[in-house]
């Protein structure tokens, strides 16, 4: 396929002028005259520089490489039907589609919610437990998990790999939690089939872990997350907190939310947490 430049460029600024700044969580301002975003704002939603989005836009510059188109379709907002419209306009075949094919671009009705929980911990995450997106409030709660690479993207993973994950959370819970990760991976590694990454993490917590192969042994499948999560942070202490998810069907994507009961000590230690921000998690 070959990249079609004056047609990349005419989309590119379509979708541009259609987005508003609160479509993605982005403030007005009192004087502003630009139809839709501008490019500079574009631009690092899609975590580029505004020089290299604004030559795509005057039909100028390389052929965007397929992780740059990923992420402009994901810094626009894109449904996924004008996802794989972008990457053929760039001279990709689109990422694959259909049953036991899971991606990682995460819906436009998805995002604006998050968008709009900014003074709230929340996270987008794959069946997997890998963290696709957080809000900042989630990120002082359980620190930056976007930026794992490999298996240990995925939470489940790092319980049984990484002592570091489990100092979060409340000690009791430890072996509720490890049952409820290797129920969950069991599942979905079925669900997918053998050759999935769900199969793939499987066999190298089978490897790595005599408590994972022990918990494996059992095949308990179907143990779900309490709806209280009890965290241990370093520096606001315990945090009792309500997790509602919300399901996108189509992708596997659940979009968690932590809150508090007004007026609990877990509520007032949110509150604090805002303040503070994630510097004790970095």
């Amino acid at each position: 396929m070959e990249i079609d430049r004056a047609a990349l460029a005419a989309f590119l600024r379509r979708r541009r002028e259609l987005l508003q700044p609160e479509d993605v969580g982005l403030p007005r301002g009192p004087r502003r005259r630009t139809v839709g975003l501008r490019r500079e704002e574009v631009a690092e939603l899609c975590h580029m520089s505004t020089d290299y989005y604004a030559r795509l836009e005057r039909e100028r510059g390389p052929q965007p490489s397929e992780s740059m188109i990923a992420s402009m379709a994901q810094g626009l907002h894109l449904s996924l039907d004008e996802r794989d419209h972008l990457f053929r306009l760039a001279g990709h075949a689109p990422p694959v589609r259909g049953t036991g094919a899971v991606g990682e671009h995460i819906s436009p009705g998805l995002l604006r919610v998050l968008d709009r929980l900014a003074d709230t911990p929340a996270e987008v995450v794959t069946e997997l437990g890998e963290t696709l997106r957080q809000t900042p409030l989630g990120v002082a709660l359980t620190g930056d998990t976007t930026g794992f690479a490999g298996p240990a993207r995925s939470i489940g993973y790092r319980w049984f790999t990484d002592p570091g994950t489990r100092a979060l959370y409340e000690p009791a819970d430890h072996a509720f939690l490890s049952r409820m990760f290797v129920s969950g991976l069991r599942e979905v590694a079925a669900l997918r089939g053998p050759g999935s990454r769900a199969s793939h993490y499987a066999e190298l917590l089978l490897a790595h872990s005599d408590e994972f192969r022990d918990l494996w042994d059992r095949h308990e499948v179907g143990i779900r997350p309490h709806h209280v999560k009890r965290f241990v942070h370093p520096e606001v202490g315990a945090l009792e907190l309500n997790c509602q998810t919300l399901l996108d069907p189509d992708q596997s994507h659940r979009l968690v939310v932590y809150t508090a009961v007004p007026g609990s000590e877990s509520h007032e230690r949110l509150r604090l947490l805002a303040v503070i921000g994630p510097r004790a998690l970095r």
